[in-house]
């Protein structure tokens, strides 16, 4: 293959050591004993040890893990109905506005978003009260506002091309909607929940600019730590950290290789 097709495999072979081999790099130096992150100084898991011991790098990682999850989920959430209304009711008066609204978050650009839920929230708490200032909950919305976008998208591509004969049949044996929803549809689209889940989920922890517009102090998310870091100089504890979580998310993909492997094999 490679005789037949030798520029195109070397522009593979580019394109993979340009997007891998930064991250390879990242996690040599980490192992550095230099402060320097670009000198080499001798292998060491000191920074290993201070990354540990750092109180607001942990906490700052612990809220953002803490946020992406709920995030997720609400996401999933909203992110589903969104989509049951835009397959199942294509004919209700409000259906090309509710498809506006969704597709409204893909192509705007974050900083748009990120202004514009900051002047709601303070519109809202010199209205209402609520919410008391930015923080956690503004960061929550914000994000859940966004992801179910992404969520909608991917469960509305999984419902249009679902075979609904089994729902129609569980409808005439007498089940109810919401019996077939959780015992039949629920099940067929649980690649496509998860699959969002995980999205929404990254989408969350790799944030940086709608985090920045509408936190507060005491609600600084792991990006935002980073990013006042790098700016100062990067630390090899930031190489420790995004090292950690390329072992927990590299750990991750391949259990869920190995159990679709086995489900694929049982299957066939």
């Amino acid at each position: 293959m490679f005789m037949r097709y030798p520029v195109l495999i070397c522009l593979l072979l580019a394109g993979y050591a340009f997007l891998y081999l930064p991250i390879f790099s990242l996690i040599i130096y980490s192992f550095n004993e230099s402060r320097l992150v670009t000198v080499w100084g001798g292998f060491s898991t000191k920074w290993y040890g201070e990354l540990l011991q750092n109180g607001p790098l942990i906490d700052a990682a612990l809220l953002s893990l803490k946020i992406a999850a709920m995030n997720a989920t609400l996401a999933i959430v909203l992110g589903t109905l969104a989509a049951l209304a835009l397959v199942r009711f294509r004919k209700s008066r409000g259906h090309a506005s509710l498809g506006i609204m969704v597709t409204a978050p893909l192509v705007m650009p974050e900083i748009i978003i990120g202004l514009s839920l900051l002047l709601l929230f303070v519109a809202m708490e010199d209205l209402t009260g609520w919410p008391a200032g930015r923080g956690q909950t503004t960061i929550l919305i914000a994000h859940a506002t966004f992801s179910m976008a992404y969520v909608t998208v991917i469960v509305q591509s999984r419902l249009a091309h679902m075979d609904r004969s089994l729902e129609e049949a569980a409808l005439d044996l007498g089940a109810r909607p919401l019996r077939v929803f959780f015992t039949i549809t629920l099940p067929m689209i649980a690649p496509a929940l998860a699959a969002g889940w995980l999205l929404a989920f990254t989408l969350s922890m790799d944030d940086l600019v709608i985090a920045s517009f509408v936190s507060g102090p005491g609600s600084t998310t792991l990006p935002m730590v980073v990013y006042s870091s790098v700016r100062l100089g990067v630390s090899p504890q930031i190489n420790a950290l995004a090292t950690l979580f390329i072992a927990v998310v590299s750990l991750a993909v391949l259990i869920a290789s190995v159990i679709l492997y086995r489900q694929q094999k049982k299957d066939n």
